[in-house]
């Protein structure tokens, strides 16, 4: 894979379009130091980002509860973004606006920090071997735990929360498994590293934890209303880490990760029920029908 700071063409770079390998950052900026930065990260199906609006909503959303002001209007971001896949012709592939604090100050308070905004676009298949998606991943069960809603902004797609997950996953990489559960601060199940969980019991009703401390996803919301059109019933409530035993099916949703069938969380194993692969073949068509829409 080449490396994503020896990549070519152009990155949309404070209102400009920018040489890929010209796009800088002092050393001694804020977003590195103290982890003032915000992201979204979105997927490009046939040449059109899905959902592109609600990604840019929740970086807005996600830069006013970190106290950064964007010197541009959502409208001008959803151009870019469009601008930029068009310039680099990612067909299907994925977008990473990234919003940060310069240099101006080196200390905890950053009130004269230049906000810096930039978009860049690549082409991109899964998340995971394509073979995971259909046979299902492994996850261990993560010793770090997704911190109380009241030290955090938790709501938020902040580059700062993201070090547990990278912790986590790194750690289940080493013990032979594909990705990590993450329980909350009460011990309850969270997420995946980078993507939400959902559950399938005997009945065939899903069960998906409550969005409370961790990122409520876009995919995740995006699913809960296709199960509900297949009249599937779908539980958002506090899930136990020794429920795990009673489900049947397990899968997880994100943009990068789509829906992604787990077999097992553990010791607990699952089967790559019918139902989930239907839901995965629904989102794919949807996601690919927003071209004609």
């Amino acid at each position: 894979m080449i490396p994503y700071d020896k990549r070519s063409g152009k990155i949309w770079y404070n209102g400009e379009l920018v040489n890929w390998s010209d796009v800088k950052v002092h050393v001694l900026n804020h977003g590195l130091h103290y982890a003032s930065c915000v992201f979204e990260g979105e997927r490009v199906y046939d040449g059109s980002i899905f959902k592109l609006e609600e990604h840019t909503s929740r970086l807005f959303y996600s830069a006013k509860r970190m106290g950064i002001e964007i010197p541009y209007s959502e409208d001008e971001i959803n151009a870019a973004s469009n601008k930029i896949i068009s310039t680099q012709k990612v067909d299907n592939g994925y977008v990473r606006p990234v919003i940060w604090r310069g240099s101006e100050m080196m200390a905890i308070s950053a009130q004269q920090t230049k906000t810096h905004v930039a978009i860049a676009t690549w082409e991109w298949g899964s998340y995971f071997d394509p073979k995971l998606k259909v046979e299902g991943i492994k996850l261990n069960i993560s010793n770090w735990r997704r911190p109380a809603p009241n030290t955090i902004p938790w709501d938020t797609k902040a580059s700062g929360l993201y070090m547990i997950c990278t912790l986590s996953k790194h750690e289940a990489e080493k013990q032979g498994f594909t990705d990590s559960l993450m329980l909350d601060h009460e011990d309850n199940v969270a997420e995946a590293t980078g993507a939400n969980i959902f559950f399938k019991d005997k009945n065939g009703e899903l069960h998906t934890p409550i969005p409370d401390s961790f990122l409520d996803g876009i995919t995740r919301r995006t699913v809960i209303q296709i199960a509900k059109s297949k009249n599937i019933k779908v539980h958002e409530r506090k899930i136990k880490p020794d429920e795990l035993k009673n489900f049947v099916g397990c899968f997880l949703t994100g943009t990068a990760a789509e829906v992604t069938p787990v077999s097992c969380i553990a010791e607990n194993k699952f089967k790559v029920c019918d139902i989930i692969l239907d839901l995965n073949e629904s989102y794919l068509a949807l996601v690919k029908k927003k071209k004609a829409a």
